[in-house]
């Protein structure tokens, strides 16, 4: 879009309506086209998979999930400064949720990012006894609509759960496309080169090789319990894929870098944009990549000629330093 659009708090309300709408109707690629969408009396339309569809939906798609709601207490970001963004997880019971189990040393973990995937912040808000948390946080890539993930395990669950919800940041918006697909990202004299490929479906390894002006780094330090810190977002819904790192600090097989291995299943063919958080000399540093997964080559009918090989997908950059 080459003419910046101006957008009222309203006007990012109903594209966030749409945003989530439109993203929840494709979160399978193609095959979403036959999800049932049906009236939900809390919250308008939720997609209802059709028996042939795989019943799991991709993390962060939904704003409830198992009686749990991420119920959000500020209207808007800021573009100018941190301001305190406040929110809440609803419990089964209708009540904010006190009682957590830690995942990777922490209660929750909350990201932002533009829905065009810019901006990216990954951060640790504070919990006060009445089960409201709060952070201050700035819509650092400009006025747009941002994407909230929670991801969380209450006491009562057995497993972690991820739940998104759309904030409006007021102002001229001005999405960015998505960047060009490379192997290697650059932030703050670091150099993160990517070896794998995503493949739909499956488990896909990913080896991300750490160095500082040329020099590997083999004294990666821990950060939130590993070496590094996988997201994956899907471009358009931004379906979430939180990913950790083989292996452990401490556990007398994980070498402290320079490579760092990550095994990950993305739901369907897309691009997708990866973000690496590690920490080294007592700094965490984010680096960004673009990553296209190539559709699986269709199985050819018995008898006939086999279906021809898609190209391996590619994989891409752009790194820049994260809030945490």
């Amino acid at each position: 879009m080459n003419t910046p659009l101006k957008l009222s708090l309203f006007g990012l309300g109903l594209a966030a309506v749409f945003a989530a709408s439109l993203g929840v109707g494709h979160l399978a690629g193609p095959a979403g086209d036959n999800l049932d969408h049906t009236p939900d009396a809390d919250h308008g339309t939720h997609a209802t998979p059709s028996p042939e569809l795989p019943a799991q939906v991709p993390g962060g798609l939904q704003v409830a999930q198992d009686g749990y709601r991420l119920q959000p207490l500020t209207a808007a970001l800021s573009t100018t400064a941190a301001q305190p963004m406040r929110f809440t997880i609803i419990g089964p019971d209708g009540r904010p949720v006190t009682d957590y189990t830690p995942t990777h040393g922490r209660d929750l973990h909350l990201i932002v990012v533009r829905r065009d995937l810019t901006g990216f912040q990954h951060v640790h808000p504070s919990r006060g006894a009445d089960g409201i948390w709060e952070i201050p946080v700035q819509a650092t890539a400009g006025a747009g609509q941002y994407r909230l993930f929670a991801d969380f395990r209450p006491a009562a669950l057995d497993s972690a759960l991820t739940l998104g919800v759309d904030l409006p940041a007021a102002g001229t918006y001005e999405p960015q496309p998505l960047p060009a697909a490379t192997r290697t990202a650059t932030v703050d004299g670091y150099t993160v080169a990517l070896d794998g490929d995503l493949v739909p479906g499956t488990s896909s390894k990913l080896t991300l090789t750490v160095t500082e002006d040329g020099v590997p780094v083999t004294d990666l330090q821990p950060y939130l319990g590993a070496y590094g810190h996988l997201v994956a977002l899907r471009e358009g819904d931004l379906a979430y894929l939180h990913v950790h790192p083989d292996g452990e600090p401490g556990d007398g097989r994980t070498p402290a870098g320079p490579q760092i291995v990550f095994h990950t299943e993305v739901p369907s063919a897309g691009a997708y944009r990866l973000f690496l958080d590690f920490q080294h000399g007592g700094v965490v540093r984010t680096a960004a990549y673009t990553a296209t997964a190539a559709p699986v080559p269709q199985q050819a009918p018995t008898g006939g000629t086999r279906a021809p090989t898609a190209p391996a997908p590619s994989t891409g950059t752009h790194g820049h330093t994260g809030a945490h």
